[in-house]
Protein backbone atom coordinates (compact mmCIF):
# COMPACT_ATOMS: atom_id res chain seq x y z
CA UNK A 1 0.00 0.00 0.00
CA UNK A 2 0.99 3.02 -1.01
CA UNK A 3 0.79 5.27 2.36
CA UNK A 4 1.99 8.27 0.74
CA UNK A 5 -0.62 8.15 -2.06
CA UNK A 6 -3.85 7.58 -0.36
CA UNK A 7 -3.05 10.75 2.27
CA UNK A 8 -2.73 12.96 -0.86
CA UNK A 9 -5.73 12.05 -2.00
CA UNK A 10 -7.55 12.54 1.33
CA UNK A 11 -6.26 15.75 1.84
CA UNK A 12 -7.09 17.48 -1.29
CA UNK A 13 -7.36 21.42 -0.87
CA UNK A 14 -11.07 22.66 -0.89
CA UNK A 15 -10.22 25.55 -2.96
CA UNK A 16 -7.94 25.86 -6.39
CA UNK A 17 -4.55 27.19 -6.57
CA UNK A 18 -4.63 30.29 -7.76
CA UNK A 19 -2.39 30.70 -10.91
CA UNK A 20 -0.48 33.86 -12.17
CA UNK A 21 -2.88 36.48 -13.81
CA UNK A 22 -2.83 36.64 -17.51
CA UNK A 23 -3.43 39.72 -19.68
CA UNK A 24 -6.79 40.36 -20.43
CA UNK A 25 -7.09 40.17 -24.40
CA UNK A 26 -8.04 43.69 -25.84
CA UNK A 27 -7.31 46.18 -22.83
CA UNK A 28 -3.92 47.39 -23.80
CA UNK A 29 -3.49 50.86 -24.58
CA UNK A 30 -7.35 51.36 -23.28
CA UNK A 31 -7.53 54.97 -22.08
CA UNK A 32 -9.67 54.92 -18.50
CA UNK A 33 -10.64 58.56 -18.40
CA UNK A 34 -11.56 60.20 -14.55
CA UNK A 35 -15.24 61.11 -14.15
CA UNK A 36 -14.41 63.98 -12.02
CA UNK A 37 -11.83 66.50 -12.05
CA UNK A 38 -8.70 66.05 -9.39
CA UNK A 39 -9.65 67.59 -6.12
CA UNK A 40 -6.10 68.16 -4.95
CA UNK A 41 -2.68 68.17 -6.39
CA UNK A 42 -0.48 65.08 -5.41
CA UNK A 43 2.20 65.50 -7.44
CA UNK A 44 5.45 64.89 -5.48
CA UNK A 45 8.28 64.99 -8.17
CA UNK A 46 9.22 68.63 -7.26
CA UNK A 47 8.85 69.34 -3.98
CA UNK A 48 11.51 69.93 -1.10
CA UNK A 49 10.74 68.56 1.99
CA UNK A 50 11.98 69.53 4.85
CA UNK A 51 14.49 66.34 6.12
CA UNK A 52 17.56 68.10 7.39
CA UNK A 53 17.21 71.25 4.65
CA UNK A 54 19.95 73.84 5.95
CA UNK A 55 19.23 77.15 5.59
CA UNK A 56 21.04 80.51 5.49
CA UNK A 57 19.87 82.64 8.97
CA UNK A 58 20.65 86.04 9.30
CA UNK A 59 20.97 87.21 12.63
CA UNK A 60 23.02 90.55 13.95
CA UNK A 61 24.21 90.78 10.94
CA UNK A 62 26.00 88.05 10.50
CA UNK A 63 24.83 84.50 8.26
CA UNK A 64 24.56 81.34 10.02
CA UNK A 65 23.43 77.91 8.73
CA UNK A 66 19.94 76.25 10.19
CA UNK A 67 18.32 73.34 9.51
CA UNK A 68 14.25 73.76 9.14
CA UNK A 69 12.45 71.49 10.86
CA UNK A 70 9.06 72.65 9.83
CA UNK A 71 7.74 75.44 7.85
CA UNK A 72 4.16 76.33 7.58
CA UNK A 73 1.69 79.77 6.64
CA UNK A 74 2.35 81.74 9.89
CA UNK A 75 6.09 80.33 10.59
CA UNK A 76 8.91 78.16 11.35
CA UNK A 77 10.66 75.82 13.71
CA UNK A 78 14.76 75.90 12.96
CA UNK A 79 17.40 74.21 14.82
CA UNK A 80 21.02 75.64 14.82
CA UNK A 81 23.23 77.05 17.69
CA UNK A 82 21.88 80.22 17.62
CA UNK A 83 20.78 81.64 21.41
CA UNK A 84 18.33 84.84 20.33
CA UNK A 85 16.33 86.85 23.40
CA UNK A 86 11.93 86.49 23.21
CA UNK A 87 11.41 89.50 20.57
CA UNK A 88 14.62 89.61 18.50
CA UNK A 89 14.57 89.87 14.78
CA UNK A 90 16.37 87.84 12.10
CA UNK A 91 15.79 86.70 8.34
CA UNK A 92 15.10 83.33 7.16
CA UNK A 93 16.25 82.94 3.95
CA UNK A 94 14.82 80.44 1.59
CA UNK A 95 15.62 80.75 -1.51
CA UNK A 96 17.47 83.90 -4.18
CA UNK A 97 15.62 86.38 -3.41
CA UNK A 98 13.48 84.71 -1.03
CA UNK A 99 14.39 86.56 2.62
CA UNK A 100 11.44 86.39 5.69
CA UNK A 101 11.49 88.75 8.40
CA UNK A 102 10.64 86.45 11.78
CA UNK A 103 10.51 87.30 14.96
CA UNK A 104 11.70 84.55 17.86
CA UNK A 105 8.82 83.44 20.05
CA UNK A 106 10.08 80.75 21.77
CA UNK A 107 14.06 79.03 22.41
CA UNK A 108 14.06 75.54 23.63
CA UNK A 109 17.42 73.57 23.94
CA UNK A 110 19.05 74.25 20.06
CA UNK A 111 15.44 74.62 18.49
CA UNK A 112 13.90 77.69 17.73
CA UNK A 113 10.22 78.93 17.41
CA UNK A 114 9.81 81.58 14.34
CA UNK A 115 7.00 83.93 13.73
CA UNK A 116 6.98 85.21 10.38
CA UNK A 117 6.27 88.86 9.12
CA UNK A 118 2.15 89.14 8.68
CA UNK A 119 2.51 92.06 5.80
CA UNK A 120 3.62 91.95 2.61
CA UNK A 121 7.70 93.04 2.44
CA UNK A 122 8.21 95.49 -0.46
CA UNK A 123 11.37 95.32 -2.10
CA UNK A 124 12.23 98.58 -3.68
CA UNK A 125 13.27 101.68 -2.77
CA UNK A 126 12.02 103.67 0.23
CA UNK A 127 10.55 106.77 -2.08
CA UNK A 128 8.88 103.99 -4.47
CA UNK A 129 7.65 102.55 -1.11
CA UNK A 130 6.43 105.47 0.28
CA UNK A 131 4.94 106.89 -2.75
CA UNK A 132 2.94 102.81 -3.10
CA UNK A 133 1.76 102.72 0.42
CA UNK A 134 0.49 106.52 0.37
CA UNK A 135 -1.05 105.90 -2.81
CA UNK A 136 -3.13 102.51 -1.36
CA UNK A 137 -4.18 104.30 1.65
CA UNK A 138 -5.37 107.21 -0.02
CA UNK A 139 -7.52 104.80 -2.31
CA UNK A 140 -8.45 101.75 -0.21
CA UNK A 141 -8.31 103.73 3.12
CA UNK A 142 -8.63 107.33 3.05
CA UNK A 143 -11.43 106.70 6.17
CA UNK A 144 -9.53 104.26 8.50
CA UNK A 145 -9.16 105.00 12.24
CA UNK A 146 -7.70 101.85 13.35
CA UNK A 147 -5.57 101.59 16.55
CA UNK A 148 -3.59 98.80 17.01
CA UNK A 149 -2.77 98.38 21.16
CA UNK A 150 0.93 99.38 21.71
CA UNK A 151 3.62 95.85 22.26
CA UNK A 152 6.66 96.46 24.24
CA UNK A 153 9.56 96.50 22.03
CA UNK A 154 12.52 93.77 22.70
CA UNK A 155 16.05 96.24 24.01
CA UNK A 156 18.20 94.50 21.08
CA UNK A 157 15.45 95.38 18.36
CA UNK A 158 17.51 98.70 16.69
CA UNK A 159 15.44 98.61 13.54
CA UNK A 160 14.60 102.06 12.33
CA UNK A 161 11.47 101.72 10.43
CA UNK A 162 8.36 100.40 12.05
CA UNK A 163 6.40 98.04 9.69
CA UNK A 164 3.50 98.53 7.99
CA UNK A 165 0.10 96.18 8.32
CA UNK A 166 -0.96 95.75 4.38
CA UNK A 167 -0.96 92.35 2.62
CA UNK A 168 -1.60 91.64 -0.91
CA UNK A 169 -3.19 88.39 -2.16
CA UNK A 170 -3.85 87.08 -5.34
CA UNK A 171 -3.58 83.94 -7.50
CA UNK A 172 -1.43 81.19 -8.54
CA UNK A 173 -2.77 79.92 -11.95
CA UNK A 174 -1.15 76.86 -13.39
CA UNK A 175 -2.81 75.82 -16.64
CA UNK A 176 -6.46 75.07 -15.96
CA UNK A 177 -6.14 75.59 -12.21
CA UNK A 178 -5.80 78.33 -10.03
CA UNK A 179 -5.08 78.52 -6.11
CA UNK A 180 -5.30 81.36 -3.57
CA UNK A 181 -1.64 82.73 -2.82
CA UNK A 182 -0.81 85.85 -0.31
CA UNK A 183 2.66 87.62 -1.21
CA UNK A 184 5.43 87.21 1.47
CA UNK A 185 7.79 89.91 -0.47
CA UNK A 186 7.73 91.33 -4.03
CA UNK A 187 10.38 93.09 -6.08
CA UNK A 188 10.62 93.65 -9.83
CA UNK A 189 12.21 90.77 -10.65
CA UNK A 190 10.44 88.07 -8.55
CA UNK A 191 8.22 87.04 -5.43
CA UNK A 192 7.58 84.79 -2.57
CA UNK A 193 4.24 83.76 -2.27
CA UNK A 194 2.66 81.46 0.37
CA UNK A 195 0.25 78.91 -1.33
CA UNK A 196 -0.77 75.49 -0.25
CA UNK A 197 -0.55 73.43 -3.36
CA UNK A 198 2.42 71.69 -4.97
CA UNK A 199 4.12 73.27 -7.81
CA UNK A 200 7.47 71.56 -8.57
CA UNK A 201 10.79 73.74 -9.62
CA UNK A 202 10.86 74.69 -13.62
CA UNK A 203 7.10 74.59 -13.85
CA UNK A 204 5.68 77.72 -16.21
CA UNK A 205 2.89 79.99 -13.86
CA UNK A 206 0.87 83.23 -13.79
CA UNK A 207 0.87 85.52 -10.94
CA UNK A 208 -2.72 87.39 -10.81
CA UNK A 209 -1.94 90.42 -8.77
CA UNK A 210 -5.75 91.25 -9.84
CA UNK A 211 -6.09 94.90 -10.70
CA UNK A 212 -2.38 95.26 -10.54
CA UNK A 213 -2.03 93.11 -13.34
CA UNK A 214 -0.77 89.24 -14.96
CA UNK A 215 2.84 88.50 -14.20
CA UNK A 216 4.21 85.60 -16.06
CA UNK A 217 6.31 83.63 -13.84
CA UNK A 218 8.81 80.41 -13.32
CA UNK A 219 8.72 78.65 -10.00
CA UNK A 220 12.63 78.78 -9.23
CA UNK A 221 11.91 76.90 -5.68
CA UNK A 222 9.55 75.63 -3.13
CA UNK A 223 10.26 74.72 0.62
CA UNK A 224 6.88 73.73 2.88
CA UNK A 225 3.91 75.69 1.21
CA UNK A 226 5.92 78.69 -0.04
CA UNK A 227 6.92 79.30 -3.38
CA UNK A 228 10.03 81.69 -5.05
CA UNK A 229 9.01 82.94 -8.09
CA UNK A 230 11.07 84.27 -10.95
CA UNK A 231 9.46 86.65 -13.26
CA UNK A 232 9.71 86.46 -16.84
CA UNK A 233 9.66 90.26 -17.44
CA UNK A 234 10.44 92.95 -14.81
CA UNK A 235 7.71 93.97 -12.71
CA UNK A 236 6.82 98.13 -11.57
CA UNK A 237 6.14 97.57 -7.92
CA UNK A 238 3.78 100.62 -8.09
CA UNK A 239 1.24 98.31 -9.81
CA UNK A 240 0.24 97.34 -6.54
CA UNK A 241 -1.20 100.54 -5.84
CA UNK A 242 -4.47 99.34 -8.56
CA UNK A 243 -4.90 96.36 -6.12
CA UNK A 244 -6.30 97.12 -2.58
CA UNK A 245 -4.41 94.83 0.24
CA UNK A 246 -5.87 93.47 3.33
CA UNK A 247 -4.92 95.05 6.63
CA UNK A 248 -3.19 92.30 9.08
CA UNK A 249 -4.85 91.66 12.27
CA UNK A 250 -3.56 93.18 15.47
CA UNK A 251 -2.82 89.60 17.35
CA UNK A 252 -0.94 87.11 15.91
CA UNK A 253 -2.32 83.92 14.82
CA UNK A 254 0.07 81.46 16.67
CA UNK A 255 1.00 78.32 14.31
CA UNK A 256 -0.12 75.15 14.80
CA UNK A 257 3.25 73.36 15.84
CA UNK A 258 3.71 76.29 18.33
CA UNK A 259 0.64 76.18 20.26
CA UNK A 260 2.04 73.81 23.11
CA UNK A 261 5.49 76.16 23.10
CA UNK A 262 3.90 79.84 24.27
CA UNK A 263 1.20 80.18 26.82
CA UNK A 264 -1.51 82.15 25.92
CA UNK A 265 -0.87 85.13 28.33
CA UNK A 266 2.45 85.64 27.08
CA UNK A 267 3.02 89.37 25.91
CA UNK A 268 5.00 87.49 22.67
CA UNK A 269 1.63 86.75 21.38
CA UNK A 270 0.93 90.33 21.01
CA UNK A 271 1.75 92.12 17.39
CA UNK A 272 5.22 93.19 17.05
CA UNK A 273 5.80 96.94 16.15
CA UNK A 274 3.01 97.09 13.08
CA UNK A 275 1.65 100.56 12.86
CA UNK A 276 -1.90 100.77 12.24
CA UNK A 277 -3.20 102.54 9.13
CA UNK A 278 -3.56 106.10 10.75
CA UNK A 279 -0.49 105.93 11.89
CA UNK A 280 1.19 104.42 8.88
CA UNK A 281 -0.58 107.44 6.86
CA UNK A 282 0.84 110.44 9.67
CA UNK A 283 4.30 108.55 9.17
CA UNK A 284 4.45 108.69 5.13
CA UNK A 285 2.90 112.03 5.11
CA UNK A 286 5.61 113.58 7.15
CA UNK A 287 8.30 111.92 4.92
CA UNK A 288 6.71 112.76 1.67
CA UNK A 289 6.91 116.47 3.30
CA UNK A 290 10.75 116.20 3.76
Amino acid sequence: MNFHANWADEFQPLLRQKGPRQPSAGMDGLVIRREEVRQSNTREGGRHHLHDAVFPVTYRGRTHDAIAVNISGGGAMIECRLKPTLGEHLHLHLGHGGGLECVVRWVKDRRIGLEFAHETQLHCSDEAKARLLSEVIDQAYRDAKEVHPPVPSAPSDNRQSIRHPLIWAGEIIFGPSNWAARLRNISDTGALVECSEDLHEGSEVVLDLREAGNVAATVSWAFGDHLGLRFDEPFDVGQLAKSKPQVAPPSWLRPSYLENEVPEESVWDDAWDRMSVEELRQELEGYMKR
